[in-house]
């Protein structure tokens, strides 16, 4: 059965603690965690579904963009971000807002675990 929204799985918490923020005693080290727990567990370049408008990003719900790399450390302090191909050029979009298409099960896994953290209400300082 599906976890509901806000629902904890303590599957997917015990793997988040021991796999991308084990040892993080701050926030710059949780993040730190998180970018290379994802940097390492996503299968880039992927296809990318919009499944959330965000103000600071382009996308439109449903939108197909190349997800290429990780943003920059620094555009990761407070959030995970990801570059993508859009309009010719690169920029970077929230990794929550990402959803990935025909990716591999580590692929899935990892930003479905960013997913669950952001939905959980945890912040990155």
């Amino acid at each position: 059965m599906p976890k509901r929204k806000g629902q904890k799985d303590e599957e997917r918490e015990e793997r988040i603690a021991m796999e991308a923020i084990v040892d993080a005693y701050d926030p710059e080290e949780q993040a730190m965690g998180w970018y290379y727990y994802l940097q390492d567990k996503i299968g880039f370049p992927f296809q990318g579904k919009c499944i959330l408008e965000r103000k600071i990003s382009p996308l439109k719900l449903k939108e197909v963009v190349d997800v290429i790399e990780m943003a920059p450390t620094d555009d990761c302090e407070q959030e995970m971000f990801v570059v993508i191909r859009w309009m010719e050029r690169e920029l970077a979009v929230p990794l929550v807002q990402i959803e990935g298409v025909d990716v591999d099960d580590e692929t899935e896994e990892a930003i479905a675990d960013w997913h669950y953290w952001m939905e959980q209400g945890y912040q990155l300082g």
